[in-house]
């Protein structure tokens, strides 16, 4: 089972603000404690939405809008994605995910499943998924 452990935005995130080194120090020391585990597939942070854009589909036609986002609390800062045996070892593991914004503040984090390629109906369009690689375990 897959689980995407989602790191909310904050003002400071989107203000381009770089953790402090403590930090990141623990979350590096938290993510390699879960390789370690071999647990860990992926985690990275993201950059500000400043710096991206969305894709907006109205009947069909698509527009661009860039970014800054207004709404912080919808938005995502990093991401770690983490493959374990149950959604209570997921639990575990995401109740001890360092604090993002630092010790003593206010912050969440967000904890979503993937879906597996045996959660969909199997169809030609799921066999051309597999062939891509997609939803593939690693």
């Amino acid at each position: 089972m897959r689980f995407m452990i989602i790191v909310k935005a904050s003002a400071d995130s989107e203000a381009g603000v770089m953790p402090e080194e403590s930090l990141l120090t623990e979350m590096i020391q938290f993510h390699q404690e879960m390789a370690q585990a071999g647990i860990l597939l992926d985690g990275s942070g993201l950059k500000p939405s400043s710096k991206g854009w969305r894709i907006r589909y109205g009947g069909g036609s698509r527009s661009v809008v860039d970014g800054p986002f207004a709404e912080t609390k919808e938005l995502i800062a990093g991401y770690t994605i983490i493959q374990v045996k149950s959604r209570d070892e997921a639990l575990a593991w995401s109740k001890r995910f360092p604090n993002p914004v630092g010790p003593g503040r206010d912050a969440e984090i967000e904890v979503r499943e993937f879906f597996e390629m045996e959660d969909f109906v199997q169809c030609p369009a799921i066999e051309m998924a597999r062939e891509l690689g997609l939803g593939a375990k690693v």
